[in-house]
């Protein structure tokens, strides 16, 4: 469990320096814009893996990982219905479409959702942790965008009709490919068979 929330801390406290305007100013001086930049994303990286590592090996600790409530029978339900505009708003984090530029911060709206949908699903401390914080982090990242006016990584680029179908798209087969098969082999944790 100890991995997991070194992860935690680690990934979420390095997604928090963007929203610290005067003190990312102050690293980019410091260090330049090419090493805050790969300092973030190798930070990023570990704590990704910290935080992949910490909770599958959480999962593996009998007494270890309390369950804290039964989710609902219908909690699995909630969970497939959720994950599909969540992984449609991830792809329109990417793409121009009307999607994005009506949602405003697609990304931050597919991470709430996942983080939702994953703990209606799980009752353990584990998925407490994990989804909580992700969910904590999303919504007070969301507060933060508005007061800074951050537009994302494509900026005020317009949407178009054809961005809508390619977000749609490229969602939905990525919502089929995790629930068929990318969830079991990357998660280990299969949702369908």
């Amino acid at each position: 469990m100890l991995l997991l929330v070194i992860g935690l801390v680690l990934f979420l406290g390095v997604h928090v320096l963007p929203t610290r305007v005067g003190l990312r100013q102050e690293l980019i001086a410091r260090f330049g814009t090419n090493a805050y930049k790969l300092g973030f994303t190798a930070l990023s990286a570990i704590g990704l893996v910290l935080i992949v590592y910490g909770y599958a090996k959480a999962q593996g600790l009998a007494g270890k990982n309390p369950q804290l409530w039964v989710p609902p029978s219908s909690g699995r339900h909630v969970a497939f219905t959720l994950m599909l505009p969540a992984m449609i708003l991830l792809v329109a984090s990417q793409v121009p479409s009307r999607i994005r530029t009506a949602v405003g911060h697609p990304m931050l709206a597919a991470i709430k959702l996942w983080a939702l949908a994953h703990l209606v699903a799980n009752g353990t401390l584990a998925a407490l942790l994990l989804f909580g914080s992700f969910l904590a982090w999303a919504i007070y990242d969301r507060v933060s965008v508005k007061s800074r006016n951050a537009r994302g990584p494509l900026g005020e680029t317009p949407g178009t009709l054809t961005g809508d179908v390619i977000v749609v798209v490229v969602g939905v087969a990525l919502y089929a490919l995790m629930l068929f098969w990318g969830h079991a082999k990357l998660i280990g944790v299969p949702l369908v068979g």
